[in-house]
């Protein structure tokens, strides 16, 4: 089909393959031509057979193959498609990516293309978690490959953690982001958003009102725009954004680590409300009321203060960095101070005050605030509030004008 995009598929070896035929069933429901590549591993859970029978399509396997060779050399083939999707990505493959490997035909076309590529992460908890990894991850990252789950669940394997091959749609979602070529596609933006929830012992902690709507709003306007998001949340009781990479943290430590480990950025929106204190001296056991009925004594500690560690990066700070200012009283006064004090280049005010309604609802009325000055909003929904900030981002980078 003429303008039909093209997606050139490479499937790892691990049990999550057999999803990418499902991703191949929705990619061509959605009006794309799929190609597919199989490593030998991959070929342990599912047959090239069942991959070119649901795109319609060879299914190609090998490197040294004279008769591919013949119809489609291993260079045009890495070059003729729109976007390349590993998935499954296996530890393996994302360890080629990283050091340069060509040792088959899936990461000589890895390597040999200029084709934007998309991996879609799948492997054991541990193997996740490994510094080794995390090491190709950073490195695969900074070379632009783009990057959506994994997902958290229990593995075939019978553990429990992060290491799920992402859902086929959230996978195809990115893909259409990707594909849809709007004016953020190629920067990568991160977000936060939601409370954080500081322990005090197992089942009590302190954590505020927000209920991250807020910044799940701002998330999904700015991938609409085309943008691949890092989404870090806290436990917030709005919906997350589909399609999106999505990190789940508890504590502001949690969420300082995953912000940190997710740089390199072209922008960060830090729309979370992160608790300003954690309990020092937070305990493993319930607390239990002695005879004396006197309260326990919490002894509170500072928690990381990640707008302003980030927006004084002397290496890898994003080019927009952008803070939310909660407040009661004095609101552009102390948000602009706040500006200055972070050092950050905007900050959006809003009054969070009970009688507003604005924390945990479904409205805000925020003010921006830049170095050239403050510019007060209209009331609107938070999703008015988030397209708004996206637009303004996409012009802060340089994406339209």
């Amino acid at each position: 089909m003429q303008g039909q995009r093209h997606i050139l598929l490479i499937v790892g070896g691990g049990i999550a393959a057999y999803k990418s035929l499902e991703l191949v069933r929705l990619a061509q429901k959605a009006g794309f031509a799929v190609t597919c590549v199989t490593t030998r591993a991959a070929e342990q859970f599912v047959t090239p057979l069942s991959f070119a029978a649901i795109s319609g399509r060879r299914c190609y396997r090998e490197l040294f193959d004279l008769t591919d060779e013949a119809e489609m050399g291993h260079i045009r083939l890495s070059r003729a498609a729109d976007l390349i999707v590993v998935a499954p990505a296996t530890a393996d493959l994302m360890a080629k990516m990283a050091g340069g490997h060509a040792d088959d035909l899936a990461s000589t076309l890895l390597l040999a293309t200029d084709t934007p590529v998309l991996i879609a992460p799948a492997m054991n908890v541990r193997m996740w978690n490994h510094p080794a990894t995390r090491r190709n991850l950073a490195t695969l990252r900074g070379d632009g490959i783009g990057v959506v789950g994994p997902d958290e669940g229990e593995m075939a394997c019978g553990e429990y953690g992060p290491g799920r091959m992402a859902e086929p749609a959230a996978i195809l979602a990115e893909i259409e982001r990707r594909l849809r070529k709007g004016p953020l596609a190629g920067r990568r933006i991160l977000v936060t958003s939601g409370p954080t929830h500081e322990p005090i012992d197992p089942v009590r902690y302190i954590a505020n009102r927000s209920s991250g709507a807020q910044g799940s709003a701002i998330a999904a306007a700015l991938a609409r725009l085309g943008a691949e998001l890092v989404f870090v949340t806290g436990p917030a009781t709005a919906p997350r954004p589909e399609g999106v990479q999505c990190i789940e943290v508890e504590t502001a430590r949690e969420m300082r680590d995953a912000v940190m480990a997710a740089l390199p950025v072209d922008a960060a929106i830090f729309a979370a409300a992160v608790a300003d204190w954690r309990v020092e001296n937070a305990v493993t056991s319930k607390m239990k009321k002695d005879a004396t009925g006197a309260p326990p004594a919490l002894r509170l500690a500072e928690n990381p203060d990640i707008l302003r560690e980030v927006s004084r990066l002397e290496q890898n700070r994003p080019q927009l960095v952008v803070g939310f200012a909660a407040e009661t009283d004095d609101v552009i006064a102390n948000a602009t101070a706040k500006r200055e004090r972070k050092g950050c280049d905007w900050i959006l005010a809003n009054d969070v005050r009970p009688d507003t309604g604005i924390m945990g609802g479904s409205e805000n009325a925020v003010t921006l605030i830049t170095a050239a000055g403050a510019t007060e909003w209209p009331r609107m929904s938070k999703e008015e509030v988030a397209a708004r900030l996206a637009r303004e981002i996409a012009v802060a980078l340089g994406a339209v004008t």
